[in-house]
């Protein structure tokens, strides 16, 4: 467990503490930035794909700007067009072969990148933050290995950093690997990614063993492979890449991104709304989408369209300090959508009785132990919190009480939190900046928001 607040640096942009002020109501409508899976996903794609892709509707965030600097260190390159990012692809072959890259803390660019510099013939070093030295990396080293890699650690067994060096020269095609799924789902998405480049004449079969976690975000995965050209086929448990090269598609859209709309959803259904985001609707590919579902069990009212979702409160919001809205307390697995499901945690303190989260296990192994983090944010609220090793259980107090809450150098903790506001209280978030790893914007959006009833984020009075 990680019990203990990581050291911080100042930020720009926001002070610290940020005061959100008591929200008694919200409404309107905002275009979501950039999906980061999607984002992370496509530069990789188009980087080792034949031809030029421009990438449209790109985020612009930390995570995305350690992926651009990590493939402009390995010579791709990457120029802005009319707003776009245009990417000349390498075909499967970066011209650096040999590179030390330091990848923030961003799990989707270590874990795809490992696996694609992993049979490219040079010798890499991938590294990140402290935090990312704690977050496992084995079972994607292991599946590589046993394709034929040579992939080390320089420190901890089973943890960043890691070194790649070109691969056995007598190994032969792999032709089967298997690649656990129950740890986190980017190994099995880095390993399919990359497993064009490298699979042997006959195809190759990826066996995935254990449950696979965070379902949706593999079949984003292989239908953004399919897009780009990949031959990829389920089969049983695991699926079969043929080989070949990747082909730029000319453009491609990246949608809004569905872990971000949720925050915005769950605050029309706390505070009145009817909040509308665009840039995701009915026929995304995003499994996040269905959070959804979550807000409807939980009694708000969801609509969608094409390129929009919108979210009301099935009653006026209570004009009490301190009351909350009628929320329906659920018993959820959300093994599908962990990372939307933080903000679940955070509606549950507005529920007439105890909410429960499954299948959340990999909350400990993202950019903190989100079920710790979470557990002692939520009680400073006033919660009752239990905790198991996935899964959390959550009993709203009676009325809220103002907190300070830490954010763990965690957008997504930062982002739920905040939205505690709309129990009546004030809510005071150390480091609002680490929001930059996926949305910058986050605290003018939700201050935007709420402007028509006053309550919006504010600085901390001095």
């Amino acid at each position: 467990m990680n019990d203990a607040a990581p050291q911080r640096a100042p930020r720009a942009g926001w002070p610290e503490p940020l005061c959100v002020a008591p929200i008694g109501r919200a409404a309107g409508e905002l275009r979501l930035p950039g999906s980061k899976s999607m984002s992370n996903r496509a530069l990789l794609l188009a980087a080792l794909a034949e031809g030029a892709t421009r990438l449209d509707g790109l985020l612009d965030a930390d995570d995305t700007r350690v992926m651009i600097g990590a493939l402009r260190t390995l010579g791709i390159a990457l120029d802005v067009d009319a707003g776009a990012l245009r990417v000349q692809g390498c075909a499967g072959r970066f011209a650096v072969r040999q590179a030390e890259l330091h990848l923030g803390n961003a799990g989707t660019a270590m874990r795809p990148l490992a696996a694609a510099l992993a049979f490219t013939g040079g010798r890499y070093v991938l590294d990140g933050v402290p935090r990312m030295r704690e977050r496992p990396i084995g079972d994607l080293v292991d599946a590589l290995n046993a394709a034929g890699a040579r992939v080390g650690y320089l420190g901890r067994s089973g943890y960043p950093p890691v070194l790649i060096e070109p691969p056995r020269p007598d190994a032969p095609a792999p032709t089967r690997v298997g690649v656990r799924g129950d740890v986190s789902s980017q190994f099995l998405s880095g390993f399919l990614m990359a497993a064009p480049t490298f699979a042997g004449p006959g195809g190759l079969r990826i066996d995935i063993e254990g449950e696979l976690i965070s379902r949706p975000y593999v079949a984003m995965t292989v239908a953004m492979m399919r897009d780009f050209g990949a031959q990829v086929r389920p089969s049983g448990p695991g699926y079969v890449v043929e080989p070949g090269r990747y082909r730029a598609p000319g453009a491609y859209a990246i949608e809004g991104d569905a872990s971000a709309a949720s925050y915005f959803l769950a605050l029309g259904a706390l505070a009145g709304g009817p909040v509308r985001v665009r840039g995701l609707g009915r026929a995304s590919l995003q499994g996040d989408l269905a959070f959804t579902e979550v807000l409807a069990r939980m009694g708000a009212v969801v609509a969608m369209g094409d390129d929009w979702v919108e979210v009301r409160a099935a009653a006026a919001p209570a004009a009490a300090a301190g009351r909350r809205l009628p929320l329906r307390p659920i018993d959820f697995d959300a093994t599908a959508i962990p990372d939307a499901a933080m903000t679940a945690a955070v509606l549950a303190l507005f529920a007439d009785g105890t909410t429960r989260l499954r299948g959340i296990g990999s909350w400990r192994v993202k950019e903190t132990d989100r079920i710790q983090a979470m557990a002692t944010e939520l009680a400073k609220l006033g919660a009752q919190v239990q905790t198991g090793a996935d899964w959390i259980a959550i009993t709203p107090p009676a009325r809220l009480r103002e907190a300070v809450v830490e954010t763990y150098d965690d957008h997504r903790m930062a982002m739920c939190l905040a939205l505690a506001a709309c129990g009546g209280v004030a809510v005071q978030v150390l480091d609002p900046g680490c929001v930059a790893k996926t949305f910058p914007g986050y605290f003018d959006e939700l201050e935007r928001l709420c402007a028509p009833g006053r309550d919006a984020a504010a600085p901390a009075p001095a």
